[in-house]
Formats: structure tokens, sequence, C-alpha cells
């Protein structure tokens, strides 16, 4: 069995209540600080929202999320063994019901962003491994397109603090940064889709 370590969700139902993480490379949870930060941009009511975790990893962001009462959360894992992982610690999580659903699927998160329909979700969350910048710039151009915020929620993406935040601006023209932040490793920021 593979190392692991726990983190804990911040707020919401969920709040205070820990979830294990695979001890595994390029498997880097969202810290409690980059959270807090993220879900005080967002607001205190995410009701009526849906939302795709499109890297899911360590849950962190997807579980966060469900914990504040959004409609539904996708999850989206390609490595087999974290989605088992996520599942397992959406059934431990379960004991405590939560206002949405929770789906938490195994894939490829560019793929599933390709077959949904424009502007069919409200928050997107693209957090991929650091080590791959182009997977991040695919799911951008596909969020900007399924992506429809309703003003209240975003796409949010993770990347290292050295990446340049241009080439998102390029691939996504009809939104704005609207919010960022920075840590010795992580660049986190928010579009929201432009007035028109």
């Amino acid at each position: 069995m593979a190392l692991s370590h726990r983190i804990r969700i911040i707020g919401g139902v969920w709040r205070s209540r820990q979830i294990q993480v695979l001890d595994q490379q390029d498997l880097r949870p969202s810290s409690d600080r980059v959270r807090e930060t993220l879900f005080n941009w967002l607001g205190p009511d995410l009701s009526g929202l849906k939302a795709i975790d499109v890297f899911a990893g360590s849950g962190a962001l997807g579980f966060e999320t469900a914990s504040r009462s959004v409609d539904e959360v996708v999850m989206i894992e390609k490595d087999k063994r974290i989605h088992n992982q996520l599942l397992m610690q959406h059934q431990l999580l379960n004991s405590y019901p939560i206002h949405g659903e929770v789906k938490i699927i195994h894939g490829d998160g560019i793929s599933y962003l390709q077959r949904a329909d424009d502007r069919s979700v409200q928050l997107i969350f693209l957090d991929p491994p650091f080590n791959q910048p182009n997977l991040l710039l695919s799911a951008a151009q596909e969020a900007g397109r399924v992506c429809d915020d309703q003003g209240r929620g975003g796409i949010y993406i993770e990347c290292p603090n050295d990446f340049d935040l241009r080439e998102l601006s390029t691939l996504l023209p009809n939104w704005t940064l609207i919010k960022s932040m920075e840590t010795a490793q992580v660049k986190a920021v928010l579009f929201r889709r432009s007035s028109s």
C-alpha cells in the first residue's frame, strides 16, 4: 500500500474533516492558505452552481467545494490508484450529508471538457501537474467554452509561480483576470467572463 498523509477540509459541512492523500509524485494538494483565499474570492454562497475539478488529484478542491453547498461537483482523475483513493475518501465523508452531488470519474479531464456542452458549468478548477504546462493550456481553452460563471463562479487556475499568465489571457480572450495571489511556489488566479 502506498504511503499517505492527511489534509483537512477548511469550510462548509465537512469543515475539519480530514481526507487521506496518497504520497505520489506530482500529487500536490492545494494548501489551506490557497483554498481559504479561493473561497473568500468566491464568497459564502455557492448554491445553484455546478463545478468541475478537471485534474482532481488529492481531491482538496473538489471536496472543499462539495462541502460548501454547490449543486454538483464532478471530479475527474486519470490515475486509477488516485481515483480509487478519491472514491474511498468520498465514501468516508458521505456519512455527513451535504446539499449537492459529488461525481468522481476515472478519465481524462480535457476529454471530459471537450465533450461538455457550451456554458454548462459555472466553476472550473484547473490544477494540473506543474511539470505539464501544456495540459493547463489545453484545459484552459476548453474551460473558456464550457464555463458560464454567472458572475459568481469562474475558472480557477493553480500553476507554478513562474508561469506566464499572458499565455492564458490569449486562450481566454473573453475572460478577465479578477483575482490573483502568489506563494513561494504557487500562483493562484481566478478568471471571470468579461461583461458583454
